[in-house]
């Protein structure tokens, strides 16, 4: 089972531990899986290190862009490297001509090749083509289940 992961940069400390949890328990039982992210900061950072703690083998899916020059800062960036090496698989997109297309690009790949997808998301629409409910409407409109993690009544900065 190939199971992905799209969600919010910015994760409340209110909501890690839900966020956590959810992702542990839709990860526990699954010893054939296969995780799917693009290691940015935030929901795909805390998804692929659990993935990591259970066994899971990672694959790293990197938009077509400079992508790690535009990782939020030193410490994400570091993650990011970390990550990446302890990736059995490295799948590099080709190159969208802006960096929205690009995110958005790793998040349709992520959707078209998984069986299900996580989403840490605050559940307000996307307003931006990479934004999280645009890739869990595609989701959504080609068949994938997703499974929303987030605490109700949370709402981000």
């Amino acid at each position: 089972m190939r199971i992905g992961i799209v969600g919010h940069r910015n994760i409340p400390n209110t909501v890690l531990p839900s966020v956590r949890s959810g992702i542990r328990r839709v990860l526990q039982g699954n010893t054939s899986a296969e995780a799917l992210s693009r290691l940015g900061a935030g929901a795909d950072q805390l998804f692929a290190d659990i993935a990591l703690e259970h066994g899971v083998p990672l694959t790293a899916v990197i938009p077509g862009m400079d992508y790690e020059a535009h990782l939020d800062d030193d410490a994400t960036r570091a993650t990011y490297r970390r990550l990446l090496s302890s990736s059995r698989t490295r799948v590099n997109l080709p190159v969208e001509p802006t960096h929205e297309e690009a995110y958005f690009a790793a998040g349709r790949w992520i959707v078209d090749h998984v069986d299900r997808l996580i989403a840490v998301w605050d559940g307000f629409p996307a307003s931006e083509l990479d934004n999280t409910a645009g890739i869990l409407n595609y989701a959504r409109q080609t068949g994938v289940p997703v499974t929303v993690l987030w605490r109700p009544g949370v709402t981000r900065a």
